[in-house]
């Protein structure tokens, strides 16, 4: 009777890990696709901070606020475009204490990102990701 009982049972849940599988895979997936969309925008916030950075430092560089202005905005989107950043519009505020020897120069630079532009999978929605560098201008230079 026991192995009738057994084999009833085997039957029964003959086909049962496929329909488990098949249900489950689109829950992986999202969790995966959800992971991947993560790991973009955290890579997104790291090209934001780093043209920051680029951006300070080349305006700590520069002779005049003009050019300091200038070059500040120049390495931002030179930095976005060679990382690859969707960003639209990025907006550069610098601030340089006039450039005296010894006084920082500060850059904050602001920028939105479509979300589907980022996880390439067309999430909807928008981010605004935004990071401030500081760079100091040389003690030792020459004041313009």
């Amino acid at each position: 009777m026991s192995e009738r009982t057994s084999a009833a049972q085997t039957s029964r849940d003959r086909g049962s890990a496929a329909v488990e599988l098949v249900l489950l895979t689109p829950l992986l997936v999202l969790i995966l696709m959800t992971v991947v969309a993560l790991g973009r925008l955290a890579d997104a916030r790291l090209v934001v901070a780093d043209a920051a950075h680029q951006a300070a430092r080349a305006a700590s560089i520069a002779r005049t606020e003009t050019e300091a202005r200038t070059s500040a905005r120049s390495t931002v989107r030179a930095a976005l475009h060679h990382a690859g950043a969707a960003c639209s519009g990025p907006a550069v505020a610098l601030t340089t204490s006039g450039l005296k020897p010894g006084a920082t120069a500060t850059v904050k630079v602001t920028c939105t990102v479509a979300l589907g532009d980022l996880t390439h999978i067309g999430m909807p929605g928008r981010v605004t990701l935004q990071d401030t560098a500081y760079s100091p201008v040389d003690v030792h230079r020459s004041a313009p």
